[in-house]
């Protein structure tokens, strides 16, 4: 039932075919940017603004995907196989309901949303489309987010993988055919876009839950989606909770900012979506990484071996920066040919390539504070870290984002400022805390005595 159990933890090996998994996720949303690109540059930062929400939307689903992930990584550890098909229905069937409340609120309320922004009339009604159509079915991605983080802590990394790739090729495809009107299909644009995302998406959540009951061998049955256990939901909702309304923060915090940026024009604009759609392969290496990192992290600490974690999360955070270090290097030589793909604007190219240079302050730092904060939550240690993304951001980050771009005229260099020292400072906090080992005493299993010694 348990791949990794049946092998020793390795980050490289886990995290791989995360990484890949969730830069494909990443270049779902970047393949719309792109090819709507070709279309013209409205068209992208339009999908890109909605992007903005959908990915708030996203963090709201994440309580239950990640604190089920978390606990039942515990579990494994510990050995306790027979609670998972339990876990694993409730925390099914809550994210689709949740799912389906949000995704009937993103429609209804599709324009107010939008209208946060302060986009001009044309951005405004393409932006509107793709935010009702991706936004309106968004319960899926809830859904396939929880599945998915259920397979990947049962070590079948490769499999949700596999899906994620044949998800984007379906997506790149309904793309052409759909945004270009290529093979006789309707010639729908933005619209196109967003019908292309949501079929693929749809189709992956299928095979993701063949996966799930084949491969990795948990069943799911209806009277343990329907039946909810008090102890497990308070668990999932106890982990999930914390590290949910952290992301949410933080992505409210970039809505925030991308609505100072709008102020800045159109071409400002283009060049934070385009910056962010490039940058994506590093951002994603940090979070598999970091992913890995707390899988592993996650089975110590069921199984008792909590020295080995308090090493491990040392030992993952030294190969992570240094792997981000390079991923930023490879991307700043290619940094014009790069941004020559989405644009032709001098303008975008120049300010966008400075940015990404600027990467080998801020990428390190946000490697160094993602990682730091999955190991804390993958030991049962979440609330600390949701309050120092909350208080820091909002006392320090937001605000100096505006001065320094807004007040005092820097524009993305000073906002891009901003974001380097909100990074490091909030890695360096929540170091501390895992130096300091109060997360000892937080673990959600106690493994048998006679199982915590055995080799994980």
């Amino acid at each position: 039932m348990n791949n990794v159990d049946r092998k020793k933890l390795s980050l490289v090996a886990i995290t791989w075919p995360i990484f890949i998994e969730s830069f494909l996720h990443m270049i779902l949303r970047s393949a719309d940017t792109f090819m709507l690109s070709k279309v013209s540059d409205a068209a992208a930062a339009s999908v890109g603004v909605s992007n903005q929400l959908i990915m708030f939307i996203f963090f709201l689903f994440n309580f239950v995907a990640m604190g089920s992930a978390i606990v039942i990584s515990q579990y494994l550890g510990a050995r306790k196989y027979d609670v998972i098909p339990q876990l694993t229905g409730n925390a099914i069937s809550l994210n689709f309901l949740f799912g389906l409340l949000i995704s009937l609120s993103v429609f209804i309320f599709s324009a107010p949303l939008i209208g946060m922004f302060g986009l001009e009339k044309e951005l405004f009604s393409q932006a509107e489309v793709y935010l009702r159509i991706v936004g309106g079915m968004v319960f899926i991605q809830a859904v396939m987010l929880t599945v998915s983080a259920i397979v990947q802590v049962h070590g079948f990394t490769r499999d949700t993988m596999i899906v994620t790739v044949g998800m984007n090729l379906l997506n790149i495809a309904g793309n052409y055919l759909l945004i270009f009107g290529a093979l006789g299909f309707p010639k729908l644009g933005v619209e196109g876009a967003a019908l292309s995302t949501v079929i693929s998406q749809a189709l992956g959540l299928m095979v993701m839950v063949v996966v799930l009951i084949k491969r990795v061998k948990v069943p799911l049955r209806w009277k343990e989606a329907v039946q909810w256990k008090k102890d497990h939901i308070k668990m999932i909702v106890a982990i999930g909770g914390p590290v949910s309304v952290g992301q949410l923060s933080y992505t409210a915090s970039q809505i925030v900012t991308t609505s100072f940026i709008t102020g800045l024009g159109a071409q400002m604009l283009a060049t934070r979506i385009y910056t962010q759609n490039i940058i994506i392969f590093i951002m994603v290496l940090s979070i598999a990484l970091a992913k890995g990192t707390q899988i592993m992290i996650g089975h110590y600490v069921g199984a008792g071996k909590k020295e080995e974690a308090y090493q491990q999360a040392f030992r993952n955070l030294k190969f992570s920066i240094g792997m981000a270090l390079g991923a930023t290097a490879i991307i700043c030589l290619f940094r014009e040919p790069l941004f020559q793909l989405f644009t032709d604007d001098p303008v975008i190219i120049a300010m966008g390539t400075t940015l990404l240079l600027l990467g080998f302050l801020l990428e390190p730092g946000r490697c160094f504070n993602i990682l730091m904060v999955q190991s804390l939550q993958a030991a049962g240690d979440s609330r600390f870290p949701m309050l120092v993304q909350i208080l820091l951001i909002w006392s320090f980050t937001v605000p100096v984002t505006y001065v320094m771009g807004i007040h005092f005229g820097f524009g993305l260099i000073g906002m891009w400022a901003a974001f380097i020292a909100d990074e490091w400072l909030r890695g360096m906090i929540v170091a501390w805390r895992w130096k300091s080992r109060a997360w000892d005493k937080k673990a959600l299993v106690r493994s048998d005595s006679a199982t915590m010694m055995k080799e994980a």
